[in-house]
């Protein structure tokens, strides 16, 4: 039926059509796949709910995100130098319609609609500058004494040039004077050679500043476990569901990850001190080092002349990740609340205006100070309950039903779930501080559930058995009862599409629900990983030039450690003498107990082979082109001993597959 809705999400009043489909129509045609499922009446109910009882009508999120707007680029898509299209904000024209979608949680729509955010808007008249919606990550300009200093430069070089272009269009061609990234999280740096040159900062003509331990870490989060850590990303990004009212809206932070090529330029200054004053291109700030919060290298920065505080991406328009669907070392709420709050008290108390790294700022100081409150009280509050209720014996696999955040502050809008959620944040918080094991010797040692699954399904009387109890919890609304049993039945039997098909109706109904756009994007990606098979992945393109150059050598050592496969290892004993002449760096390499190690600054008196290779030799075989025998055998380098320590080495290493299958039955 059609039905009159008010819209609450785009900032006025207005009335438009919406349409609100019963739990037994079909509405497959404006669906992006052919089983999809419209929202139930279970969650359309939830929906209206949540419309009637959330503070839509605090619309100053809407006035602070438009304030400033002064142009837009040509085109709502950004193209790469062969015109493939990098971005395209074209694909989320659907929020601008007004329409409450009841398949979007409407807290999550808000945060969505607000996201939509496109082109460049003067946040300080003539000295700072964003350039938003270009990317997932926002680029911040500040206009110096004789150019641009740039803070992140977003993922891409493609994105990043965009947005220096239209910079340059409407606010007079200025030449970049220095690049600060705000942390190590690569859609910050990516886009950096968009922007700048390696033989403009080698020159001394432009700097790059990053806080301590910028470098090791910007490598590190991605190396070990890079290739499980992109296969997560794409559920948790939604990178393989069509945007719309039925898949991807938004990243909470952002709408999306920008395609294209990206690089790193190692900084000049590093900024090491908990506090450093400097003079950037004439003006004046004050680095505040933030280590463990939402990056563990990650500074904001105090313009003290203009009374501006640069949040980084330690306070955002959202509760962030403390533990991020993707995969990464679980971060520290406390100290994310106590870094804020040290802030608040050293720069809030003046602070004038309030800008991110992400979604847009805020102005005035009572305010950036309210703000900044609720986000440090977000982050305690969730660290101390946790905490509270864990010594009360609540578990690990209870805690997300236990924890509530306090009416106070999800009356907040800054306080809502939309990039992390109280469900996967809270035990994150207690597996930081007691682990994965509830205390039950049972869950200690569990079977893997393609293992238990089979006893399951028998003990409740067989697939068919299931199917019919699966479909009456789903028809009731009862969907995560429905969700445990049938994917019992999934484990059970990957092959058995009617429970496939039922599972992802019921994830998707949940992924509806989820105000979280994270959980959002993992429930109904796969739901059409269910019901169509796990996308095919290309390889990895290999790592960039300058990621190549940032890897150290111990670094690459530990990722190719990464990749022996133990049990064919096991027995094969060696020992590798590794030089690189051109940086003076010594390594031993030994493999033994079906492991490899390496230590730096030692050679083996007794080695098999030793290997001799410039670091600058080695770089193509990080990036994935060459590798060392390939190298060797074309006269780079040089190698003495038992040469067929190479092979066996290559022959125990394991090639990852990018498509590896998540759920079970969705192989291709």
């Amino acid at each position: 039926m059609l039905v009159f809705k008010k819209s609450r999400v785009v900032g006025i009043s207005i009335f438009s059509f919406a349409l609100v489909v019963s739990a037994g129509s079909t509405f497959a045609q404006d669906h992006f796949n052919a089983k999809g499922s419209p929202p139930s009446s279970f969650t359309s109910q939830l929906q209206d709910n949540l419309r009637n009882s959330l503070p839509f009508d605090d619309q100053r999120d809407f006035a602070e995100s438009r304030r400033g707007f002064i142009a837009e680029p040509g085109s709502r898509q950004i193209l790469a130098a062969n015109g493939s299209v990098v971005w395209d904000m074209t694909r989320y024209d659907f929020l601008l319609e007004g329409t409450d979608f009841d398949s979007i949680h409407p807290s999550l729509q808000r945060q969505a609609t607000l996201n939509m955010n496109f082109g460049l808007y003067e946040v300080v008249p003539d000295f700072i500058y964003q350039v938003r919606g270009f990317d997932l990550a926002n680029m911040t300009i500040v206009r110096g004494e004789s150019g641009w200093i740039l803070f992140d430069v977003l993922l891409t070089s493609q994105t990043a040039a965009a947005a220096l272009r239209l910079v340059n269009e409407q606010l007079g061609e200025l030449p970049v004077r220095a690049v600060v990234y705000s942390h190590s999280h690569i859609d910050h740096f990516g886009g950096v050679r968009g922007v700048i040159s390696e033989q403009e900062v080698q020159s001394g003509a432009v700097q790059v500043i990053a806080p301590s331990g910028f470098m090791e870490e910007a490598i590190a989060e991605n190396v070990y476990a890079g290739n499980a850590m992109s296969r997560r990303a794409g559920l948790q990004y939604g990178r393989r569901i069509p945007s719309g009212p039925f898949g991807q809206v938004d990243s909470a932070i952002g709408k999306a990850l920008a395609a294209g090529t990206t690089g790193l330029i190692a900084p000049t200054m590093v900024i090491e001190d908990s506090y450093e004053e400097h003079f950037i291109d004439g003006v004046r700030m004050v680095f505040q080092n933030t280590p463990g919060t939402e990056a563990p290298a990650e500074m904001n920065t105090w313009f003290p002349d203009q009374k501006v505080f640069w949040a980084a991406e330690n306070i955002t328009a959202t509760i962030h990740n403390v533990y991020t669907l993707r995969g990464a070392l679980v971060r520290d709420a406390l100290q994310w609340s106590k870094q804020i709050n040290e802030a608040l008290y050293r720069f809030g108390q003046d602070a004038e205006v309030l800008v991110s790294s992400h979604n847009w700022p805020r102005w005035g100081n009572e305010r950036i100070q309210q703000v900044m409150r609720t986000q440090r009280d977000a982050y305690a509050n969730l660290n101390n309950q946790v905490l509270n209720l864990a010594n009360q014996g609540v578990t690990i696999n209870e805690i997300h039903n236990e924890y509530k955040v306090p009416t106070s502050l999800a009356q907040q809008w800054n306080a809502r779930q939309y990039h992390g959620s109280e469900f996967h944040n809270s035990r994150a918080v207690l597996n930081r501080y007691l682990g994965y094991w509830d205390g039950n010797p049972a869950t200690l040692a569990p079977l893997s559930p393609a293992d238990s699954a089979p006893l399951y399904v028998e003990m409740m009387g067989g697939a068919t058995a299931i199917i019919s109890r699966g479909q009456v919890l789903h028809d009731a609304g009862q969907y995560r009862l429905a969700m445990e049993i049938l994917n019992k039945l999934v484990y059970a039997q990957p092959e058995n599409s009617q429970a496939k098909d039922l599972l992802a109706s019921v994830f998707e109904q949940l992924g509806y629900q989820y105000e979280s756009a994270s959980m959002r994007n993992v429930f109904l990606s796969s739901a059409q990983e269910l019901r169509n098979g796990a996308p095919a992945v290309a390889a990895p393109r290999g790592t960039s030039p300058s990621l190549a150059r940032a890897m150290t050598t111990t670094q690459w050592w530990d990722s190719v450690a990464t990749r022996v496969d133990s049990g064919l290892a096991d027995g094969t004993n060696f020992t590798m003498n590794f030089s690189s002449p051109d940086t003076q760096q010594n390594f031993v390499v030994e493999m033994s107990g079906g492991t490899l190690s390496n230590i730096e600054g030692y050679l083996s008196d007794d080695a098999d082979v030793t290997i001799t290779m410039n670091r600058s030799d080695l770089e193509t075989v990080i990036m994935g082109q060459e590798t060392l025998a390939s190298q060797l055998q074309a006269g780079i380098g040089t190698v003495t001993g038992n040469q067929a320590v190479l092979l066996q080495l290559a022959s125990v290493l394991v090639t990852f597959n990018s498509s590896f299958e998540v759920m079970p039955g969705t192989g291709n």
